[in-house]
């Protein structure tokens, strides 16, 4: 078969992005409360519950890595109920996406050792930015080759690059107020996670 035969062919099944997607997904995000460890403690309650305490940290980066993920999922997932075809290359954009996915429970657990630390923080960062980029970049390859549907032209498809423009916007806000304050930013980030999850300033809920 030749090469570019093989490319019309390749990639176009949709449903087995999904399924790969919520597989990843799935994953990751069960991944991500293993790198939480029990401590191991032979005193008695008090330096048990003060062995606990000092695991906050970790809880709090995994719930903030947890609602990055639920956004992400949530994000990939309605792009796709408006996209009615794939190839070859959207497949691949949206495996380098799932990628980025993977290597979260790793961004996750080295900032939850290295909270304090400003490399931790902006590697972190950087792959909540590579999901945003690679997203949009799968949103937009899609719309360029009219693989979405009808009523997603226009304003749908303002909405989502919009939204995931502003969401890129306000992690970097964040991740600048972690180099002030590592709580402070991760805070304010995880407030941008909660008002994307729930819509509280969004009336209409969009």
């Amino acid at each position: 078969m030749k090469t570019n035969n093989y490319n019309k062919i390749a990639g176009k099944d949709t449903g087995r992005l999904i399924a790969i997607s919520d597989a990843v997904f799935g994953v990751a995000m069960t991944l991500l409360v293993l790198e939480i460890k029990v401590p191991e403690i032979e005193g008695n309650e008090a330096e048990l519950a003060t062995a606990f305490l000092t695991l906050m940290p970790k809880f709090l980066v995994y719930f903030l890595s947890f609602m990055t993920a639920g956004i992400f999922w949530l994000g990939q997932s309605a792009q796709f109920e408006h996209i009615k075809e794939s190839d070859r290359n959207l497949s691949w954009i949206t495996l380098l996406f799932l990628l980025f996915i993977s290597v979260l429970p790793f961004t996750t657990a080295f900032l939850g050792d290295y909270i304090d630390h400003k490399f931790a923080i902006g590697l972190y960062w950087l792959n909540i930015f590579l999901l945003g980029l690679t997203l949009y970049i799968n949103w937009n390859y899609a719309e360029r080759k009219d693989f979405i549907t009808d009523e997603a032209k226009n304003e749908v498809s303002k909405a989502i690059k919009r939204r995931i423009i502003v969401a890129q916007l306000a992690y970097l806000i964040g991740a600048l107020l972690c180099f002030i304050n590592p709580y402070l930013g991760i805070g304010a980030i995880i407030a941008v996670q909660l008002n994307y999850a729930f819509a509280f300033f969004n009336k209409r809920g969009k």
